[in-house]
C-alpha cells in the first residue's frame, strides 16, 4: 500500500537538536497513522547552512518543492511562526488540505473501537 505524504510543519523554536527530537516524534505519530512524514527540518538540517543567505533560500524552495509533492499539510505543536502561516498559505493555494497533528490522530482513531457499539 502507497502511504500518501505529508508535509511537516511546526514553529521549532530549540536548538537543532530539540528540533530534531521533536520533528522525529511528530513524523512517527503521522507514520503510525497512515502517512509518508516529510518533514524539512529533518532533511535539509543536515546539511544546507542557514546562516549562508543562498543556502537558507534554497533550503526554503526545497521545503515549498516538497509541500507541493505533498497530499496534506500537518501543522505540529500548540504555537504559529510564520514559517507555519507560509506554509499555510501556499497549501491553500495548491489545495493541498491542511489540517493539525491532533486532527490526523483524531481521524485515524475513528476507525477503532468496538465494532458493535454502533
Amino acid at each position: 500500500m502507497k502511504r500518501p505524504l505529508a508535509y511537516i510543519t511546526a514553529a521549532w523554536s530549540g536548538s537543532k537538536i530539540e528540533n530534531a527530537e521533536t520533528a522525529a516524534r511528530y513524523c512517527r505519530q503521522v507514520y503510525d497513522a497512515g502517512y509518508s512524514p516529510i518533514c524539512p527540518i529533518l532533511l535539509t538540517g543536515r546539511f544546507l547552512h542557514d546562516a549562508v543567505p543562498q543556502e537558507h533560500k534554497d533550503g526554503i524552495d526545497i521545503a515549498r518543492d516538497y509541500l507541493r509533492r505533498s497530499r496534506v499539510l500537518v501543522v505540529c505543536g500548540r504555537s504559529i511562526d510564520e514559517t507555519v502561516k507560509n506554509d499555510i498559505a501556499t497549501a491553500e493555494r495548491l489545495r493541498i488540505t491542511a489540517t493539525t497533528l491532533d486532527g490526523i490522530l483524531t481521524v485515524k482513531g475513528q476507525g477503532r473501537g468496538d465494532s458493535n457499539s454502533r
